[in-house]
């Protein structure tokens, strides 16, 4: 598995997308971080990173399936997937290995942005003004985050040869478990519904963790989200013959 691992992280670190797409991630939230005049920190006057934080769930509906596209697309399109199924692996080992490749790769775009905390800590007045518990929530929520669109992207990819449908599939998978459930709350307001499709909102319990508190139930329901489409993904390449 560690072998598929390496070999699926360094394809995608020796790909040009990856970094076109982290650096648009990067060079966007930047921008509305820090320059255009209707989300700027500085024109907010409050040292928090709300702002971020309410952004970055919307980048990475297409920044993690640009990196997940390729998965499984590509190996099916030029045919090397039968040499990594005819080695001595099993489906769940191949689609870890390939899901965490895709994981670190989300680590990665997010690592630069705590030079944002690290601004804001430095701007605060007095210095360090900062809830640093919903920040290190926010940041726990947005990797566990982009661990939910990556595996949707997983299994978006599993299922086509082409890459820009898998891509397409995954941010329409996205958008839908981030903002469809709650707009499905909103039409059912008042009912029974109303707390089912709250609970099924991805953005519902992403808010959750951005206050700071770290919820069993919001861990078990990514956890949950995430082995679903795995499992989701595991059941298209296994059901298929190569």
């Amino acid at each position: 598995m560690y072998a598929v691992f390496k070999r699926e992280l360094f394809s995608l670190l020796n790909s040009l997308m990856a970094y076109i797409t982290i650096g648009v991630f990067l060079l966007v939230s930047g921008l509305l971080l820090w320059f255009f005049p209707d989300t700027s920190i500085l024109e907010y006057g409050y040292a928090e990173l709300n702002g971020f934080f309410s952004l970055a769930p919307f980048l990475f509906m297409f920044l993690v399936p640009a990196i997940t596209m390729r998965s499984f697309a590509e190996e099916r399109r030029e045919g090397t997937y039968v040499l990594l199924a005819s080695r001595p692996l099993t489906d769940w080992q191949i689609i870890l290995a390939k899901y965490f490749a895709c994981l670190v790769l989300v680590l990665f775009a997010l690592l630069p942005t705590l030079i944002y905390y690290y601004s804001i800590v430095q701007l605060g007045l007095p210095q360090g003004n900062i809830d640093g518990g919903a920040v290190t929530g926010s940041y726990i929520g947005l990797l566990l985050l982009g661990g939910a669109f990556a595996s949707t992207g997983i299994f978006a990819s599993s299922v086509t040869k082409n890459q820009v449908i898998a891509f397409a599939v995954a941010v329409f998978l996205s958008f839908i478990a981030y903002s469809g459930f709650d707009a499905l709350a909103k039409i059912f307001a008042l009912g029974t519904l109303e707390d089912v499709f709250l609970w099924l909102s991805v953005n519902e319990h992403f808010q959750s963790m951005s206050r700071g508190v770290l919820d069993t139930r919001d861990l078990v329901y990514f956890l949950s989200f995430i082995l679903l489409f795995l499992g989701a993904t595991k059941l298209a390449i296994g059901g298929r013959k190569w």
